[in-house]
């Protein structure tokens, strides 16, 4: 006879969970939580990054928020995060559910796709601004004067260039998530919209799309969270400028802290990224309407 094996006893289980949450629980002790406490009490103090900390009091925040460069920083920030937003999240719907088709060359297509978001920000930047140089780039070597224009020496043209490559490096990501959330919807609905004679936009536009309610919403959030704290391909493409045309908050602070050696005002800024982020998410979160964790099949 085989030996038969018993569950351990329901309160045994219960006294095992807390350990095996304890590594996750640390590691975000550790690198979450304390160094974002840190910041906070560096927001206080005035330092250069070498010397003795000095206690400061508001000092910095005073410095700071009656700086007339912030509004404008978080102006070119708000607007990063919206344009992307609007730039990638169609763009990620469409080919999310073109790649949700069963055609074998769409799986091929999925893995070309996801090669931008494979490789680094600053290669990428560097790679766009030696294409994108006037004299030496590619409209120069193809003698096209379209592609020969100051791309990053216009404020309209350096916004646009950020928007373009930021969309091109992260739309494979987010088209990931939508392909994942069409694969989940029913084909039965599909199956019925087509005996009631509906084509496939009326379906896109009729099962899909609100189908993919909360998908929109858990992709809006990593997207705005993340436009954020877009810097290293900021800062290789245009350093903020021209001017400070493309001068984004996560920029800000890093001339503040790293080249100026403000290390009070630039925690400042990182506070203020924190909580700008915190609200932006929690909105998100509130126009989901329910709870996240809800499934997103309605229904069915």
């Amino acid at each position: 006879m085989s030996a038969v094996t018993s569950r351990p006893p329901r309160h045994e289980q219960r006294n095992v969970l807390p350990w095996l949450v304890m590594p996750a629980l640390l590691m975000f002790l550790g690198f979450a939580v304390l160094p974002l406490v840190g910041v906070f009490a560096l927001s206080f103090t005035t330092w250069d990054g070498i010397g003795a900390i000095h206690a400061t009091g508001l000092t910095s925040w005073r410095k700071v928020l009656s700086d007339p460069g912030l509004p404008h920083a978080l102006w070119v920030t708000f607007l990063v995060m919206a344009v992307s937003w609007a730039v990638q999240t169609p763009a990620s719907i469409l080919i999310g559910v073109f790649l949700a088709g069963r055609q074998r060359y769409r799986a091929v297509l999925g893995v070309v796709y996801f090669i931008p978001l494979m490789l680094s920000s600053a290669a990428i930047a560097i790679a766009y601004k030696a294409l994108l140089n006037p004299n030496f780039g590619l409209g120069a070597g193809l003698d096209i004067d379209l592609l020969s224009q100051d791309w990053l020496g216009r404020p309209g043209l350096a916004f646009g260039v950020i928007i373009f490559v930021v969309s091109w490096q992260f739309v494979p990501f987010h088209s990931l998530i939508y392909q994942g959330g069409v694969q989940q919807i029913p084909k039965s609905l599909y199956e019925a919209a087509q005996l009631d004679g509906a084509g496939r936009v009326r379906q896109f536009f009729s099962i899909t799309l609100p189908q993919l309610k909360y998908t929109i919403i858990t992709s809006s959030t990593l997207m705005v969270v993340g436009s954020l704290t877009f810097f290293d391909l900021i800062f290789v493409l245009t350093e903020g400028g021209p001017g400070d045309a493309t001068r984004v908050l996560a920029l800000d602070m890093y001339k503040r802290g790293f080249q100026a050696s403000l290390m009070g005002p630039a925690s400042v800024i990182a506070v203020i990224l924190v909580l700008v982020g915190l609200l932006l998410a929690l909105l998100l979160r509130r126009l989901g309407g329910r709870d996240a964790g809800a499934s997103q099949l309605e229904g069915v």
